[in-house]
């Protein structure tokens, strides 16, 4: 049901003694754009040789691990990129190319913030050095070791008989709707955070939480953690500057949800295969 497929990828923070056999590709980290080649709309990843090739200034580089039979990195650098090469959005990845090509650009992109983020101790100010093994900073003088910011999060599609509760953002372009989400506070569980999202942004209660998945959604650091839920008691009341719409939709009367790449959408598919299924 998930279309991320990670046994062609094995992650590594050191390169291995043997380069892979196919040529390394290079994720250019341009600010907060991915610099890439665009074939015909559809970015990739710099290959090793045409990197050579470029008028850009490399500041910082680490290693990703291999994709299939390519060693990967994430280059922090500035410049300008010719003709054929371009500096996109992540976002521009985002159903354009296989899934964990663009987990690896969002990757990429987590992993040069960080480092840059990350120069100097937050605790004595000392300028960080790199950890020996792990993917990390440690201060040489205070011990504190910085590991690159991942932020949990939960996203739930609470459902009552043939129907499931939708919502729309005050930010969101009127008609988009998808399913609730929210950041996990510093004390509580997954579960915790879902009853408390769910009753803050709509003032319902629910039951029955099954964890279907995950997503890494670098936009900028988020880890979703898909749920279903039961809608067990009370009226739909929305949240004030958070939400500016929520309703019960009939499984076949759905309106603007979000595309397959998101896991918002594959909750709302998940419910819809198992009705139709007789689950």
């Amino acid at each position: 049901m998930w279309p991320i497929d990670p046994d062609d990828f094995v992650s590594a923070v050191h390169p291995p003694a043997t380069p892979a056999q196919g040529e390394a590709w290079y994720f250019l980290v341009m600010r907060n754009q991915i610099g890439c080649v665009v074939e015909r709309g559809v970015p990739r990843p710099v290959a090793a040789d045409e990197f050579r090739w470029l008028d850009v200034e490399e500041r910082a580089r680490h290693y990703l691990g291999r994709y299939r039979g390519h060693d990967c990195y994430a280059l922090d650098c500035r410049g300008k990129l010719p003709e054929g090469y371009a500096a996109v959005d992540l976002r521009a990845w985002l159903g354009r190319v296989e899934p964990p090509l663009f987990y690896l650009a969002g990757r990429a992109l987590q992993v040069i913030e960080w480092h840059n983020t990350h120069q100097f101790c937050g605790r004595c100010g000392t300028a960080m050095a790199d950890h020996g093994q792990d993917r990390a900073k440690v201060c040489p003088e205070c011990r504190l070791v910085n590991y690159p910011r991942l932020s949990p999060s939960i996203i739930v599609l609470v459902t009552r008989g043939d129907e499931m509760l939708l919502a729309r953002n005050a930010n969101w372009p009127t008609g988009m709707y998808s399913t609730l989400a929210g950041f996990v506070e510093p004390g509580e569980s997954i579960e915790q955070t879902v009853h408390r999202e769910v009753e803050e942004e709509v003032g319902i209660r629910v039951r029955n939480l099954r964890y279907l998945g995950s997503q890494s959604w670098p936009f900028p650091n988020s880890l979703m953690l898909g749920f279903h839920a039961e809608y067990d008691s009370g009226e739909i009341v929305c949240q004030e500057g958070e939400i500016a719409d929520a309703r019960w939709f009939r499984y076949d009367e759905l309106p603007n949800v979000p595309p397959a790449t998101a896991i918002s959408r594959w909750l709302i598919d998940a419910f819809i295969e198992r009705l139709r299924a007789g689950g």
